[in-house]
């Protein structure tokens, strides 16, 4: 029987050959390195935050697929309050982040067209309006001078959340109530209630302390936020009280960085898309937390267009539709049109 032979002598490669196969290993590790770009996103929400652990994470993944793994993202904490955000991304900072829009409100006027009350529609419905109306009528206003707008969103109608119970939108009167800025704050001029203004994440713990005695904030953060340990009791009005406008972008200088067809895969699933990715995933964290306010015994009083609640805020809230138009006058746009056409969009996007 033929045996094949194997020499045990070690292989002896000459010093120059070795020089080239350690400078060929060094320039295919180079090139494995320079072929993938790592997008910073900077991010002031708790990591198990919907937008942190779903919307974040989501896009990442369109985004690897879409550059064939060449563009990756890393969420980034701890980087400031979330009105810095926008600076961050200008700045080079950060490659891309999202805040709220009311957090800068001498900045962002347009934008508080979707939070206005008597939408009546949810967070994905509100989302992908808002984004459209946007690029049809307000985008040429250049509110995200600087940055590179890739979605507009909204939480779900924000509710009315006590530490006690109030049985009327009078008792509301003088209480100390946490807002974020933006249409929030003429809400709280309207319904005479003390305004404290704080970030989100703030929430939970001025709450804890004593500091406040309510918050006007969709369902989601009843878990998220885990306010149900603190706000037992809800005002669950129809449609809510008004919708929060945010949005996410890219810094345009890590965009130029990018090779054209990169850079045009990573727009190419961005903008209604991921608008309504986030809509929905604010919309389903509302069910989430409705669900576990309940289970922590919250009292939830859930009003219907007939109650007396409703009917007083209906009262409160007449005219601010014209307060509104008449507020963004400067912004060159015509903003009673795209008032108009944003709330036949929103109520036809389920049609």
């Amino acid at each position: 029987m033929n045996r094949t032979v194997f020499s045990r002598r070690p292989l002896r490669f000459s010093a120059r050959k070795v020089a080239g196969i350690i400078a060929a290993i060094s320039l295919s590790l180079s090139f494995m390195v320079s072929a993938e770009t790592i997008m910073h996103v900077a991010t002031w929400l708790p990591p198990a935050h919907l937008q942190n652990s779903v919307v974040w994470p989501t896009y990442g993944k369109w985004i690897e697929e879409a550059t064939e793994g060449r563009v990756k993202i890393r969420l980034e904490y701890g980087l400031g309050h979330p009105k810095s955000m926008f600076e961050l991304v200008e700045d080079g900072v950060a490659d891309a982040s999202w805040s709220f829009h009311g957090y800068v409100p001498g900045r962002f006027k347009l934008t508080s067209i979707v939070e206005l009350p008597m939408y009546g529609v949810d967070a994905e419905a509100a989302s992908v309006a808002h984004w459209r109306i946007h690029q049809q009528y307000l985008t040429k206003a250049d509110e995200h001078d600087g940055l590179v707008l890739v979605a507009l969103f909204t939480h779900g109608p924000a509710q009315i959340h006590t530490v006690k119970a109030i049985d009327s939108l009078a008792d509301l009167k003088g209480k100390k109530i946490r807002i974020g800025g933006g249409i929030q704050s003429e809400l709280a001029k309207r319904l005479e209630v003390t305004p404290v203004t704080a970030p989100a994440n703030k929430v939970y713990e001025m709450m804890e302390q004593g500091l406040i005695d309510g918050v006007f904030i969709p369902f989601s953060v009843q878990k998220s936020l885990r306010l149900h340990d603190l706000a037992k009791h809800i005002i669950k009005l129809e449609g809510g009280m008004y919708l929060g406008s945010f949005s996410m972008f890219i810094s345009p200088g890590f965009l130029n960085s990018l090779s054209q067809i990169d850079r045009d895969a990573i727009l190419n699933i961005s903008g209604e898309k991921l608008s309504a990715l986030a809509g929905n995933a604010w919309e389903i964290a509302d069910i989430e937390g409705y669900t576990a306010a309940r289970e922590a015994g919250a009292k939830i009083i859930d009003v219907k267009d007939s109650d007396l609640i409703s009917r007083e805020f209906t009262r409160i809230t007449q005219g601010m539709d014209q307060a509104w138009i008449e507020s963004v006058n400067d912004r060159g746009v015509d903003a009673q049109r795209a008032l108009e056409e944003l709330r036949k969009l929103t109520r036809s996007y389920r049609q």
